[in-house]
């Protein structure tokens, strides 16, 4: 119903109130200088670590116009059919997390059909990248907050594709608040009704089209584990997500879809810079034991193997943590 312009304005003048609010309890507080030593910890690929780029991004945040921009090719995963022949949506899938999970699902076989706010820019490269791995893309713009553009984006992705095997529940609204009173109702609105009932209303409108052993994979958080001091909301929904995961992964099971989530820790996406600011992000991730962040390509691997039946056929209900961070 609503305009997704009007949405991303919406999102942008909270943000910019936040950061208003920001610069008047700074009162010329300034940050220690970057640089610095690399103690990063580095398992496989090597990926970007040490101090990121002093950027803050207006909402809802472009992947293009990120300084430093994140990794999510995985040139190094092989592909083997785990999705062969299958149809996957992905929302929040013009950008980070969802644009690597979206190009590995289509590595892996599946067409792809991405949902997004209006990333017109962010969701014609990944659309590129689908198809240049030989699979077929669909893009719709629109508002998971509004059940009706989900219904009516999911018929027109199964009018097109025929099916609908796999769904995963992704795309996000995130902005920080040093204190509760600096959320107002229609703030906590924005991110909850983003958050949850988008993935509410997705899982509704993909249901009927679903058969056995189709899969519902869903984005939840370290905070929905742990809480966040100046994520209230943000952590509130994520907690929700993984309640809501493990109990539709149970009303499901008997028609044989399985329902998961992956719980990510700090991933370099667009976003971090459009909630954090120039000086705060440069540190993004350092607090984790691997001393940085996750790139999505880090990520995406882990929502193959809960989306194909192949590999996670007898794991439903669960919340997979990726943290970054020993013992999370």
């Amino acid at each position: 119903m609503a305009n997704q312009d009007d949405v991303a304005n919406k999102q942008k003048a909270i943000q910019n109130r936040q950061d208003q609010h920001d610069a008047s309890m700074q009162k010329g507080d300034k940050g220690s200088g970057g640089g610095g030593q690399d103690a990063a910890a580095q398992t496989g690929v090597r990926q970007p670590s040490g101090d990121f780029p002093a950027q803050h991004l207006a909402k809802p945040g472009l992947e293009a116009q990120m300084e430093l921009k994140p990794k999510f090719m995985a040139e190094g995963y092989k592909g083997s059919g785990k999705l062969a022949g299958q149809v996957a949506i992905v929302t929040g899938g013009d950008s980070g997390i969802g644009r690597a999970v979206a190009i590995l699902f289509a590595r892996e076989g599946a067409d792809v059909a991405i949902l997004y706010l209006n990333e017109h820019e962010d969701a014609a490269e990944t659309q590129r990248c689908i198809e240049a791995e030989g699979q077929k893309c669909v893009t719709v713009a629109g508002d998971v907050k509004d059940m009706a553009f989900c219904q009516q984006a999911v018929d027109q992705i199964v009018a097109k594709f025929g099916r609908l095997d796999v769904l995963v529940n992704n795309a996000a609204f995130q902005e920080h608040a040093e204190s509760l009173l600096d959320l107002d109702e229609a703030r906590f609105d924005e991110t909850m009704r983003t958050n949850i009932y988008g993935y509410f209303h997705m899982a509704k409108a993909c249901l009927p089209y679903m058969k056995r052993g189709a899969a519902i994979v869903n984005t939840g958080s370290v905070t929905g584990l742990k809480g966040s001091k100046k994520l209230l909301d943000y952590s509130t929904t994520k907690g929700a997500i993984h309640a809501f995961t493990m109990s539709l992964a149970a009303n499901l099971l008997d028609k044989g879809i399985r329902v998961n989530c992956v719980a990510p820790g700090p991933v370099w996406t667009p976003l971090n810079p459009a909630d954090q600011s120039p000086e705060d992000i440069t540190k993004f991730g350092q607090q984790t034991t691997f001393g940085r962040p996750a790139q999505p390509e880090e990520l995406s691997p882990a929502y193959v193997y809960l989306a194909s039946s192949v590999c996670s056929g007898y794991v439903t209900g669960v919340v997979l943590p990726i943290t970054g961070s020993v013992g999370e």
